[in-house]
């Protein structure tokens, strides 16, 4: 979205309408700011106000719903299906001059049994929504039972993988659940599991070893069981069975182990690293290829302020939302046949939160926790959130969340809006009578 929005200011104003057409092709019509994704689940923000709408924001661009299938770039041709290839229209071809790939990343899974049955990702507003409505339903479940076993399933939550997404999304699950407690008469915060799984010896490696030990303690502090050097080996039958030989009755497994390049990559015929990636150049072209482009998660990019021969950029949001607006130059330089623009960014540092009023955060060397950090956090994203009009609406929902109660509705009928409609017209009913969500 950025390298489309920095095109279509500089060649719409300097060639004139009609002069150059800027297609993107997007399977979804917004873009997802994913570091609020953690505030939308516990519902301290609108859903709505995590993403903005592309069409609003690249006016003077093409805007195509679908999914690039294959590209060939000894072509110039990507292939590509559209909402209307349902419709019997087809596959369609789209020509380009320019390429520009971000397709970003996808969840990274294992084969894991039941996984791909129970298991629930976070990696987009659907999943964060989906995932607060599931645990405020997993509460009323346990509230409206007298089966011990029902109830301990219902009030379990296995979080997999100690990165960014995982122990945000706990920290900010649980202190919604916490505090939903008080209108539920039969639950109480420590009837609740809630539990972190990570494979390695520690959490948050962004923010440094000292502060995720702080992390480790403060998650303990609130009961979160947080089990390091473990693995999730099995979660069928709604059963959490872990390597350490525990086990555990749970009806929620949210997965955030760790991410992987877009399976896009490997339909192209553009050179790949052993991980998968893009391989690029410092100017944010792909290795060997005249006008093909990468930037984000899908491109390995040489970090030039390393020192270190090899070493490439993280694939992270401040990495990509920088890489973004240098490639939009570059594709403008390389159009007048001007010198590329090496990009080079040295890594400030990384916040995380905790849950409401709590953090921890490394910046420039500095480290910091509890409030301080999370109010870097809140405003760090707030100036990192595209467009003005999110930025207000986002401001605007903090301010009214500081002033009266947290929401605790939950509308997972949202996600099956024609359930009862095909109830009264005879079909089957909403939902499983055996209870599985």
């Amino acid at each position: 979205m950025y390298t489309a929005l920095c095109l279509q200011r500089k060649l719409k104003r300097e060639l004139g309408r009609g002069e150059a057409e800027i297609t993107v092709v997007t399977p979804d019509p917004y873009m997802t700011y994913q570091p609020f994704l953690p505030e939308a689940a516990a519902g301290s923000i609108s859903p709505r106000h995590v993403v903005v709408p592309l069409r609003r924001v690249l006016a003077d661009c093409r805007v195509v719903i679908g999914e690039v299938r294959s590209v060939r770039h000894a072509e110039r041709v990507a292939t590509l299906t559209t909402l209307a290839t349902e419709e019997g229209t087809g596959i369609e071809q789209l020509s380009y001059d320019e390429l520009v790939l971000a397709p970003g990343s996808v969840s990274r899974t294992l084969p894991v049994p039941g996984l791909a049955d129970h298991g629930i990702g976070f990696k987009t507003v659907e999943e964060a929504i989906g995932l607060r409505n599931h645990v405020l339903e997993q509460m009323d479940i346990a509230s409206s039972t007298r089966d011990p076993a029902i109830r301990d399933a219902a009030l379990t939550f296995v979080f997999v993988g100690g990165g960014y997404a995982g122990v945000e999304a706990l920290g900010e699950l649980e202190d919604m659940a916490r505090y939903a407690t008080r209108y539920y008469h039969n639950v109480q915060p420590e009837d609740m599991k809630w539990i972190l799984v990570e494979a390695s010896d520690r959490i948050l490696p962004e923010v440094g070893e000292e502060m995720g030990r702080y992390t480790v303690t403060e998650l303990r502090r609130r009961n979160i069981q947080v089990l390091l050097g473990t693995r999730l080996e099995s979660c069928a039958d709604r059963v959490a069975v872990l390597s350490d030989g525990q086990r555990f009755p749970t009806r929620t497994v949210v997965w955030t182990a760790g991410v992987k390049p877009h399976p896009l990559l490997a339909t192209t015929d553009l050179p790949l690293t052993e991980r998968g990636r893009l391989h690029c150049t410092a100017e944010l072209s792909i290795e060997g290829h005249a006008h093909a482009w990468a930037a984000g998660d899908a491109a390995a990019v040489p970090d030039v302020t390393a020192g270190a021969p090899g070493t490439t950029c993280a694939p992270n949001a401040q990495h990509a939302l920088r890489q973004a607006k240098v490639l939009g130059d570059n594709i403008v330089h390389s159009l007048r046949g001007e010198p590329l623009q090496t990009y080079a960014h040295k890594y400030a540092g990384s916040v995380a939160s905790l849950g409401l009023h709590k953090g921890v955060a490394h910046v420039y060397g500095r480290k910091v926790k509890g409030y301080p950090a999370w109010f870097m956090h809140r405003a760090y994203h707030l100036s990192r959130v595209p467009t003005f009009n999110r930025k207000a609406r986002v401001l605007a929902e903090w301010t009214l969340a500081g002033l009266f109660k947290r929401e605790i509705v939950s509308l997972g009928s949202l996600e099956h809006p024609r359930a009862e409609f095909e109830l009264a017209a005879g079909g089957k009913p909403p939902y499983d009578p055996k209870g599985s969500t």
